[in-house]
């Protein structure tokens, strides 16, 4: 049961120190009861205090650390099930299936997929290693997989193997996926013992909440929920109502991270495997296996992943600076848009198909596009002529000539009235004239 502030406030030191970066130890309280704040923000909390709070104020859904090193990844955390009522935590990872007939082939192309979209690497962050049978063939896998430089997840249910290919791989903390009701204890022991995540599952719901509930009682709480295979329906439902069960219903048996392998539920179907992908990275796979990965289902997959796990609250920006593009020196040509990261991305990737040396001045607008920023007052003259001048623009630049964005041209004049002895020049309304404009401008 969620406390309330006043429960908090009373075992808070009650100092008022700041540190936590609130005013008092009250709005440190009513943060965190909120979920705004988490309690090791207070340095001064008691060891007590903290044993006391720490399960009652905790996310109902636990975030589990794969991986290690530049591969760890948080999955779970979450606390909302809309991402409108707040901000998703643990962006989905995509993973590829590989089994010992397809390695050879499947890693090569896995990592064709690697690009950068918002400040963002686009990349297959995992790849699963699918046990068939034959233990040699398995390790054997194994090992080749882990040359990809991918955090792993080796699914397979049979001990021995699952123990040799831990042996081999444990130090990069792989998922080991391959615990039910049949096996549970042994894949516990084997889990804990190498200090690696544990997939469950089960033939359905029932059978997977009895196996993770006495997974707990083990003692194994570092746990990763795998939503079956039997049917679309099936794993799709299970995904919907464990979500449901841990953030709505407080039932913090469910509360863990899910795996949902797609490469089995529509094998051979790339097409249906991207529909797939995209509708269980919007309900709730923390993990999504796929039989492949190209350019064709990277582009929109990962896009909508960027768009679902960012904050809508916060404008997706860019730092305020000068970019130098193209090679840009202290003679290259000035030119200026707003921080908001697709503007930004859009008109910095014009000028560079241009190969014309541009400095970019980008200044504080808020986050907002052109007309929003004008409009709002965040994009002036008077702004434009202080960033300027605060980060000494004219003394790391000799170039006094300033290309504006077309949208505001009307800034032009009083621009050349706040910045003496600069050429202000009005760019084309659309990015997309940029690379002609930039041409015949240096002609």
């Amino acid at each position: 049961m969620a406390l309330k502030g006043l429960d908090i406030f009373k075992l808070t030191p009650k100092t008022n120190c700041k540190e936590c970066g609130t005013p008092t130890c009250m709005a440190f309280a009513m943060k965190v009861a909120q979920g705004a704040l988490t309690l090791d923000k207070c340095p001064h909390m008691s060891p007590e205090a903290l044993a006391q709070l720490g399960e009652a104020t905790a996310p109902p859904m636990k975030a589990i650390t794969i991986g290690a090193g530049d591969k760890a990844y948080t999955l779970g955390g979450e606390t909302v099930l809309f991402r409108h009522d707040k901000t998703f935590v643990s962006k989905s990872l995509y993973a590829v299936s590989v089994c010992s007939d397809c390695v050879d082939k499947k890693l090569p192309e896995i990592a064709k997929i690697d690009y950068e979209r918002i400040s963002e690497r686009m990349f297959v962050e995992l790849v699963s290693v699918e046990y068939k049978g034959d233990k040699a063939a398995f390790v054997e896998t194994v090992k080749k997989a882990q040359a990809a430089n991918r955090t792993l997840i080796l699914d397979v249910k049979d001990l021995d193997a699952a123990k040799a290919a831990l042996e081999i791989v444990k130090a990069g903390k792989p998922v080991l996926n391959g615990a039910n009701e049949s096996n549970y204890k042994e894949m516990s022991a084997l889990a804990i013992e190498a200090g690696v995540a544990l997939g469950v599952g089960g033939a359905n719901l029932d059978a997977i909440y009895d196996t993770v509930k006495a997974l707990e009682t083990l003692g194994n709480k570092n746990l990763i929920i795998d939503v079956g295979t039997v049917s679309v329906k099936a794993a799709f439902a299970n995904a919907v109502q464990i979500r449901r069960a841990a953030l709505k219903d407080g039932d913090r048996s469910f509360g863990y991270p899910s795996l949902v392998n797609i490469a089995k539920l529509a094998s051979g179907n790339a097409a249906m495997q991207t529909a797939l992908a995209s509708l269980f990275t919007v309900k709730y796979g923390s993990i999504v296996v796929l039989e492949s990965m190209n350019y064709a289902q990277a582009l929109p997959l990962y896009g909508l992943r960027q768009n679902i796990y960012t904050d809508p609250q916060k404008p997706m920006k860019v730092e305020p600076g000068i970019y130098p593009i193209n090679g840009a020196d202290e003679n290259a040509l000035c030119a200026t848009t707003v921080d908001f990261a697709l503007t930004y991305f859009i008109v910095s990737g014009e000028i560079e198909r241009s190969g014309i040396p541009v400095n970019l001045l980008i200044s504080d607008a808020g986050g907002y596009s052109v007309l929003t920023a004008w409009a709002a007052g965040k994009l002036s003259a008077s702004s434009m002529a202080k960033f300027i001048k605060e980060q000494g623009v004219e003394d790391k630049i000799k170039s006094r000539s300033l290309i504006i964005p077309g949208k505001v041209a009307v800034l032009k004049g009083e621009l050349e009235e706040s910045l003496p002895g600069w050429k202000i020049i009005v760019a084309p309304g659309e990015a997309v004239g940029v690379v002609k404009f930039l041409k015949e401008l240096t002609a």
